[in-house]
């Protein structure tokens, strides 16, 4: 494999490309016309305009983007995450051009597509399930009828969603028609499928994720957990490796029944197996990522292992050159997505220019990102800037990590999620690790953040104002 296509932008597409250049592997890269400017097009070495802003007019054409890889002799095309990543029809077509998929094969991306698919491909691998139905309901008495059983709260889910649409708690019997009504609506408009199935709620979950990889020869390996607890409107923002509440023999079982997730679906390359974790820590398959997770660099820095590396040495056909005993956790990460959003207006999204923009350095300090100062932040993409990641031989090592280096990150001209970051890692819910998915409703309000801001401001003017009276003193005895 001598040529890369990266089918994607910003960070993700710039650390493919990096690794790809470590390999000695050439990239091509794609961007739309809001993209001209950006880092990783200026880093390939080569790079093709493929249309207009709007993601359905440039990134998700993957016809063009085949197009272009086979006039430019491209050998394999990487997808990032997002986009067509998770695309079946888009794997399918780059296989039949000649061209190889640095990704899952068709099957697999379709059966994990949908929740309902992926619970009926790994029921015979004795993997927990959340109590529920495993087929399409649209009937509200047989759901009601379903729910008595189960008993409420419960929770409707569209089975080809994500990111919290088609999704609905019901307390009780009175609610679920109106809610089931909302989520079949939603996840049609979301997803072009109405279908929604129902489980049981659990309450205070912890959502917890493996790492897998898999080969063409029949190894697959686990690459132990990420938290990915603490969220906003059922996104990530702060994820962390290993896990704070998982005991060895916890990490042991949900390692082996990831493995038999993506054995389940004859997985090939990077995919993540996503659990819940009850506070009883009983854990529940949820779903399975046929693609590199946005949060992947955490478990890079505890296992030593390049993610991206082995997607492509497993896209060029070669075995796994370590085995499942070979991996260990090694100390502590935390990523920190930096999103141009404002986290004391509801995280709504921040568009601007970046007047500044200095990200932190230093030892065990990781930025990936893909914008310069200088940059506008394009409305028509995820308003994610970069991630923050630290390390440490400890997770109190990495926070404070964190924390310096949230302080030294400077962005101006658009409200970023570093102030949220800081709030979080801050938080004696977080520093004790006694948290779940519910971090953000239990403990933050846009009020705790400006009173954050206020006692700051204080304590750097109280700062100035001791500096300035010593200059003064230092002055008169000259």
């Amino acid at each position: 494999m001598k040529k890369i296509l990266v089918a994607n932008r910003g960070e993700i597409a710039l650390r493919v490309m990096r690794t790809a250049k470590k390999m000695g592997i050439k990239t091509v890269a794609v961007f739309s016309e809001a993209d001209r400017n950006s880092p990783h097009v200026t880093f390939a070495d080569e790079a093709v305009c493929i249309g207009p802003a709007p993601s359905n007019q440039s990134y998700l054409l993957g016809d063009k983007i085949i197009e272009v890889a086979k006039e430019l002799d491209v050998d394999g095309i990487h997808p990032g995450y997002g986009f067509l990543s998770e695309n079946a029809a888009f794997g399918e077509a780059v296989a039949k051009s000649g061209i190889v998929f640095i990704g899952p094969k068709t099957h697999a991306i379709e059966v994990m597509g949908s929740k309902l698919a992926a619970k009926d491909a790994v029921k015979a691998y004795d993997i927990p399930m959340v109590p529920g139905i495993d087929e399409a309901v649209t009937d509200v008495e047989y759901a009601s009828k379903v729910a008595n059983e189960i008993g409420y709260p419960i929770l409707i889910k569209a089975s080809a969603g994500g990111g919290g649409k088609g999704m609905r708690v019901v307390e009780k019997e009175a609610d679920i028609k109106e809610q089931m009504q909302r989520a079949i609506s939603e996840a049609e408009s979301a997803f072009g499928d109405g279908s929604v199935f129902i489980e049981k709620y659990v309450g205070s979950p912890r959502h917890i994720e493996i790492q897998v990889l898999a080969d063409a020869h029949g190894n697959v390996v686990h690459l132990f957990e990420r938290e990915c607890s603490v969220q906003r409107r059922h996104q990530k923002v702060v994820e962390e490796a290993p896990s704070s509440v998982l005991t060895p023999e916890i990490r042991e079982a949900m390692g082996a029944a990831a493995v038999r997730v993506a054995k389940a679906c004859d997985y090939l390359g990077a995919g993540t197996v996503e659990f819940l974790l009850d506070e009883n820590k009983n854990f529940y398959f949820l779903e399975m990522n046929t693609r590199l997770q946005v949060e992947h660099p955490v478990t890079e820095l505890i296992t030593g292992v390049d993610l991206v590396e082995q997607q492509i040495k497993i896209a060029r056909g070669e075995e796994l050159s370590f085995t499942q005993d070979d991996l260990q956790i090694k100390g502590h990460a935390l990523e920190l997505r930096v999103y141009a959003e404002d986290p004391l207006n509801n995280f709504a999204p921040s568009i601007g220019v970046l007047e500044t923009y200095q990200h932190p350095e230093g030892e065990n300090i990781r930025v990936d990102d893909g914008f310069e100062e200088g940059m506008e932040i394009p409305i028509y993409y995820d308003p994610m800037i970069s991630k923050l990641i630290t390390y440490g031989n400890t997770r109190e090592e990495a926070i404070e990590l964190m924390k310096q280096a949230i302080s030294n990150y400077k962005v101006k001209g658009i409200e970023t999620t570093l102030s949220f970051g800081k709030f979080v890692c801050e938080h004696e819910a977080f520093t004790s690790g006694n948290f779940d998915t519910h971090f953000v409703k239990k403990y933050y309000t846009p009020e705790l953040l400006e009173a954050e801001y206020e006692k700051e401001a204080k304590i750097a003017a109280q700062v100035a104002l001791q500096q300035y009276l010593k200059e003064q003193r230092i002055l008169k005895t000259c």
